[in-house]
Order: structure tokens, then sequence, then C-alpha cells
């Protein structure tokens, strides 16, 4: 009787490392939070200190949006981390482009703290502050690629959109200790120390939470996926220009699949603080501190509805899902005026509670949508490009609009701005295609 044939042994696979779930969930998700702490401490930074530490002194308004503009610096910063750090991730690999754009975020971070005031050295200190602005950009458009590869390369196929969520979650992670720190500054010091020195110390403190993440990441085994393709010298050799001259479209779709969801969260974090703590009538006089406390409580709502719209996606599709989501933010758009435009406390944290829990449902599944839209070769370069450039049309600019719409037109006009955006990533969404079964 003939012996049975042996099963065959895929021998690139044994001989390939694999990450842990739970090395996989810290690793993704403690470089996002430190990444996005650093963005955040910026930005709350960029509505209630920087006016007044690094601008000429006369019109409140022109400085804040003077500050408001080297905020959105960050963005333009961003598709150019995005191409260059995704070169490397696509042609050496995912673990060391990461390593690397941590370290340029956090060290622009750091140096935002130590820089001297406009009384201090006139016109230099916001040209820095800009510098260091664009550093940041520049590390936070290699992070977050970066960071939702490493888990989606690593998960079960049935399981991608929970696991892309562990990044996602390191946005209200990094935005609630952000503000938890500056309000905690606030309890502790008196108005003149905390924007003479005590607003330093966020930024300086970073360097700290760095060397944890670097310390983390380092210890990674590279992405089976990738590992694959290397041993297979399978890299192409110019990444953005496969990517520009193979995949142009797919680019676009997933360009537009995000504007919603950036427009959204920066209309709930810097618009609304601006708008919430601006003297009546042009705001609504709130404290700093009390309303930095509202968008911590609000915050808390994004952050337990990620893993669950990661869940949803799995479930039911990405597009299906996303389609759903993205037809509750029109609605949000249209009712929140009222909501926020009431001045009443009650109402205004029903509107930040609203906002962030449409927000953690648009941002979960995102982390494994755009990855699995793009081929290996091309999946760092391609899911961080076009992350990024969204992050310039639904981002960079949404603060800056929603003020000029809410001092020329009113608060409406600020829902109609969010509710067009939406449409924008709805039609973007039905022309793509469902990615849920696609193999990476």
């Amino acid at each position: 009787m003939p012996a049975s044939a042996a099963p065959a042994i895929d021998t690139d696979a044994q001989s390939i490392p694999v990450n842990s779930r739970g090395k996989v969930i810290v690793a993704s998700l403690i470089g996002t939070a430190i990444e996005f702490f650093d963005f955040y401490i910026y930005a709350t930074a960029a509505v209630i200190v920087f006016p007044h530490i690094f601008f000429p002194q006369g019109d409140p308004t022109a400085a804040t949006l003077q500050s408001l503009a080297t905020f959105a610096i960050a963005f333009v910063a961003r598709p150019i981390g995005s191409a260059l750090f995704g070169h490397f991730g696509d042609r050496v690999g995912r673990k060391v482009t990461l390593v690397a754009s941590l370290l340029t975020m956090g060290i622009s971070t750091v140096l935002i703290g130590l820089l001297p005031s406009y009384e201090t050295i006139g016109i230099l200190a916001p040209i820095l502050l800009a510098l260091a602005r664009f550093g940041q950009g520049l590390g936070l458009g290699g992070e977050w690629g970066g960071a939702a590869l490493l888990a989606t390369e690593n998960a079960p196929a049935n399981k991608r959109a929970l696991y892309g969520s562990f990044p996602q979650l390191g946005a209200p992670i990094g935005f609630f200790f952000a503000n938890g720190m500056f309000l905690l500054l606030s309890w502790l010091l008196t108005d003149e120390q905390f924007m003479t020195w005590g607003w330093r110390v966020p930024f300086i403190l970073s360097a700290a939470l760095v060397l944890v993440g670097l310390y983390v990441r380092v210890s990674l085994h590279e992405t089976p996926v990738f590992a694959k393709i290397a041993k297979a010298k399978a890299q192409v050799r110019m990444p953005i220009g496969t990517l520009f001259s193979k995949h142009l479209r797919v680019t676009v779709i997933g360009t537009f699949i995000m504007v919603a969801t950036y427009t959204l969260f920066y209309i709930m974090t810097v618009y609304s603080l601006t708008y919430g703590t601006t003297a009546k009538p042009v705001g609504l006089g709130f404290s700093r501190n009390d309303f930095l406390l509202m968008l911590m409580v609000g915050v808390v709502g994004f952050g337990l509805l990620v893993p669950v719209a990661g869940q949803l996606a799995d479930a039911f599709g990405r597009r299906r899902t996303m389609i759903w989501i993205t037809l509750l933010i029109i609605v949000f758009a249209l009712v929140f005026p009222s909501m926020l435009g009431s001045g009443n406390t009650w109402l205004v944290m029903a509107f930040l509670l609203c906002g962030f829990t449409v927000m953690g449902l648009t941002f979960g599944p995102m982390g494994a949508l755009l990855p699995e839209l793009f081929p290996t070769e091309v999946r760092y370069t391609g899911a961080s490009f076009s992350y990024n450039v969204a992050s310039i049309i639904g981002a960079s600019v949404a603060p800056y609009i929603a003020t000029w719409l809410t001092a020329n037109y009113g608060l409406f006009y600020v829902g109609i701005y969010l509710a067009a955006m939406a449409t924008v990533t709805l039609l973007a969404l039905l022309a793509s295609h469902e990615t849920r079964y696609q193999a990476l």
C-alpha cells in the first residue's frame, strides 16, 4: 500500500517571525497615541497660547488666525512625509520606517517647547514655530500608514478591520491626555505661570513618551506580508511613481473617503475649542478649563466607538458600513449648529458627545479600508498619501473656514460646510469597491 503524501510545507512562511497579537496591539497603539498626543498639544496651544506668545499683539482675532495658519502648515508637510517615509516603508520595511517617523515627530515637538517668544526674538519666533510644526507634520505623515500596516498585515483575514482599529485608538487616547495635561497645568499654575512656562511642559515631556514608543517598536519583527516580498525582492524601485502611474484612481478615491472624517474631527476639536472659549457675543464664553474638561468627556465616546466600528466593518463590509456612517455625519451636520449655538452647557455637551461618537464610527474602519485599497509593494505609500492629502482638504483648513463662516454668516453655514464635505466622501465611497475579502 503506497504511503500517503505528506502535506506541503510553506518553508517561506515558517521562516518569517510573527509578532504576537499583544505586541501588535501595543506597538501600533502606543506609537500613534504618542504621535497624536504631540500633534494635539500643538492644536490646543495654537488656540489658547500661541496667539499670545509667538505673534505680535494687537488684534486678538488676527493673532488667532495666524496661529491657526501655522497649525495648517503640518498638513502641507504630511503628504511630503507620506511620500518620504512611504518610499522607505515600501522598500526597506515597515519597522525601521516607523522608528524614523516617531523620532522625527518627537524631536520637532520638543523643539517647540524650547522656542523663545516673539518678545524675545521678534519675527524669528513664528518662523521657527512654523519650521518645527512642519517637522511634526513630516513625522506624522509617515506614522499613521506604518502603524495601520503593522496592524492589518499581522491580522487574521476575518479581523483586519478590528486590528486596524488599534492604531485608530491612538487618536482619542492622545487627544485625551493632551487636553488632560493642559487642564492639569491650568489647575496647578496661575495664568501667568502657565503662559510664561507652563505650556512648554507637555512639549518637553513628550521626549520621555517617544523613548517608550521607540523601545516597543525596536523589538518588533517585520510584518509577514512585507517580509515575503522582501525575500522575493519584489519591491518596486519608486513606490510614489508606481502609485501615480498604476493606482491613481484608487488613490484619489481613498483621499476623498477620508475627507469627512478629517473635517468632522477638527470641527469637533480645534474649532469648537476656539468658538467655545471666545468671549461673547463672538463665541460662547466658556472658561478654558471648563471647555477642555467637556472635550475630554466627549472624546471618551470617540475611543469607545472606534473598535465597535472596526467590528461592524468586519461583519458588514467596509464600504456598506462607511456609507451608513457618512449619512449619519450629514444628519449630525444639519442639527449640530442649534445645539452648539444655544450656549446651554448641557446642549453643548450633547453636541460634543454626539459628534465624537460619530467620529469614532467613521475613524475606526479607516485603519483597514485604506491599506486594503493598495497592493503590498505600494501599500505604505498609497495608504499614507491618501490619508495625508485628505488632511489638507479636510483638516488643515477646517478650523479656519469654520471660524470665518461663523464670523461672517453664522453657525448654520458651518453645518452646511461639514455636510458638503461628507457628501464628497459619500460619492467616493459609492465609487469604491468592497475590500473585506481581498487578500493582502
